[in-house]
């Protein structure tokens, strides 16, 4: 581990095997996998849409397929950054004194992150395939539901900001 690890693939278990903190990997273990399958959903989304526009000339058709790709790195980038930024600190030697409490508040921002991206989801379902809420959560889903669907950016806004703020403010 003395050597680096070699980008974005070497960093997870680079990562793992550096940190102390049993959260932070879980976090690197479920980050890992979020992070597949996001880019994977992103990749097949784009696949469709290329699908089915590849017959339509224009420009405007060009700007959604990048916007796909752009939206895709807003969602990925702040699942894998918990990640990169402890194997950076680890591998750097900047660990010492605040390192495992850095690296347990970095995968509790992470996890926030994740979770908010469920909760954004729930803000932005149209109407019509919104299903009465039922059980303990149904009046938070029933009050997420009444929101404006751009709201469903906000969360994952923020918590994307506290994966920062997290980094900035430990990471000294």
């Amino acid at each position: 581990m003395a050597d680096g690890y070699r980008g974005l693939f070497g960093a997870f278990p680079y990562a793992f095997g550096s940190t102390d903190s049993r959260l932070f990997k879980s976090y690197v273990l479920v980050g890992g996998v979020a992070a597949a399958a996001l880019s994977l959903f992103v990749l097949l989304a784009l696949v469709v849409l290329i699908g089915q526009t590849a017959s339509i000339q224009g420009g405007s058709l060009t700007l959604s397929r990048a916007f796909y790709i752009v939206v895709g790195l807003f969602v990925v980038t702040p699942v894998l950054a918990p990640v990169l930024l402890v194997a950076r600190r680890h591998r750097r030697e900047l660990a010492a004194g605040a390192g495992a409490r850095y690296d347990q508040l970095l995968a509790v921002a992470g996890y926030l992150f994740l979770a908010s991206l469920f909760v954004g989801l729930v803000i932005s379902v149209p109407a019509e395939f919104q299903t009465p809420p039922t059980g303990f959560f149904a009046p938070v889903v029933s009050v997420l539901y009444g929101l404006p669907p751009l709201a469903g950016l906000l969360p994952p806004f923020v918590a994307g900001l506290l994966i920062l703020a997290v980094h900035r403010v430990l990471g000294r």
